[in-house]
């Protein structure tokens, strides 16, 4: 029996924006960490630029698949390492949520990761004191996470600004938004 599985233009776009995350999650694996837990959340780039050129929907579909198909490629699917990454996920994605709704004048793609990525770090503590480690002494990380959060953000929001000026080719599967 054969199964067929009808598929839009949507669903290859998706899939397509999701490999590219994907590919900078792997890429961002294999770089050392001078501070064990720091990275710079490169595949957040994708992820923002699909936020600003095809909505909410798309950035959560992009974003969880990152998630779930980057722990099952490097290996880490439902350990805690995956769900360090889920949590920081859907804090991260609910906060694009809410700053997407706030006037574009003053909350572009740089403003928009700097939340996304202090939210990751409240959803990565958040979890690390409820299930790893629930110790007050998890609150001593805050200021040195806070740090790389707001450093990371505002780089990769710099980038996700960068490269959505740069999407004027028709050809690009970024090029045009339908939301």
């Amino acid at each position: 029996m054969k199964i067929h599985l009808p598929t839009t233009p949507d669903d290859h776009r998706i899939a397509k924006l999701a490999a590219a995350a994907i590919g900078l999650t792997l890429a961002e694996a294999a770089l050392p960490s001078p501070i064990p837990g720091v990275k710079p959340g490169l595949a957040n780039i994708v992820t923002l630029a699909v936020l600003t050129r095809f909505g909410l929907r798309a950035a959560i579909w992009v974003g969880l698949l990152r998630v779930v198909a980057g722990s099952l490629l490097m290996g880490t699917f439902l350990s805690p390492t995956f769900f360090l990454s889920f949590a920081g996920a859907i804090a991260s994605l609910a906060a694009l949520a809410a700053a997407h709704r706030l006037p574009a004048r003053f909350f572009g793609p740089v403003t928009q990761s700097v939340c996304a990525a202090f939210a990751h770090l409240g959803g990565q503590l958040a979890l690390v004191y409820f299930w790893l480690i629930p110790h007050a002494g998890v609150a001593y990380l805050l200021p040195l996470f806070a740090g790389a959060a707001l450093l990371f953000g505002t780089v990769n929001g710099v980038a996700a600004a960068f490269l959505l000026t740069r999407l004027s080719d028709t050809s690009s599967p970024l090029a045009c938004a339908d939301r």
